[in-house]
């Protein structure tokens, strides 16, 4: 978005969390596009994080891929560090990195709940923490959580939803927190959103679009929409908000 020749973003410098693919690039590409020089985490996605970047670069903005396991809490702290030091300041943090196991609970082992726990919950709060010590005044922080934490509307989702809803705990006591420093926190909460890992023609497509009041699946650009909301100029008096992009999942 621009206004009078000069994008809202202009000057800001933005960190998205598993920004290599699916939502986190859509999130990344719309605040470069917005003006924000982007910097973006992956674990594992080497060549599409670069892909992204060189996106970001088209659009004349600066951006930047750092790997980053957020079940790794120093990984986390050092990622944060190195975005500040390479660009000199931090506006925006989006906690976008996540996990999905889904299984009945009887059936899930440690390992996957220590898993989703590490990286859909502890990374989330760890990120949050180190970046609000360089989070100029007036900063944000979007957490992207899920559609399933308003409504669980099938069995097997029990630990991911677990995950997920942990996180509107944690935006709004970081909206309480930070407030006072003019940074906002808020939750946005995707629905089936068309990706590679969850595409809209893949075999549970037409299961998940029934339980929507829409009926059909949203895209990425949709949850960046939302996000781009929250962070620019028309979201300053939105702190502590859930905020759902999902076609009336939870209607």
């Amino acid at each position: 978005m621009t206004m009078n020749g000069v994008a809202e973003l202009d000057g800001t410098v933005a960190l998205v969390t598993g920004g290599s693919r699916g939502i986190g690039a859509a999130i990344a590409l719309r605040l470069a596009e917005d003006g924000a020089d982007v910097a973006l985490t992956y674990r594992d996605g080497g060549q599409q994080a670069e892909e992204v970047v060189g996106k970001i670069t088209a659009m004349g903005r600066r951006g930047w891929a750092v790997r980053a396991d957020g079940a790794d809490p120093r990984a986390v702290r050092e990622a944060v560090a190195a975005v500040v030091e390479r660009f000199g300041r931090l506006d925006v943090l989006v906690n976008n990195a996540g996990v999905g196991v889904l299984g009945l609970i009887g059936e899930l082992a440690p390992a996957d709940v220590e898993r989703v726990l590490e990286v859909n919950v502890r990374a989330p709060f760890l990120f949050a923490q180190a970046a609000s010590e360089h989070l100029a005044d007036g900063g944000r922080i979007v957490t992207i959580g899920s559609c399933i934490a308003k409504r669980v509307a099938f069995p097997g989702a029990t630990l991911y939803a677990t995950s997920k809803a942990a996180l509107i705990g944690l935006t709004k006591a970081l909206a309480r927190e930070l407030g006072p420093r003019g940074i906002t926190a808020n939750v946005v909460h995707p629905g089936p959103i068309d990706t590679d890992l969850n595409p809209a023609d893949g075999p549970s497509a037409g299961f998940q679009s029934s339980l929507t009041a829409l009926g059909r699946f949203g895209a990425g650009a949709d949850v960046a929409a939302a996000v781009a909301y929250l962070v620019g100029g028309d979201g300053r008096y939105v702190t502590g908000a859930e905020l759902a992009v999902d076609g009336g999942f939870a209607a």
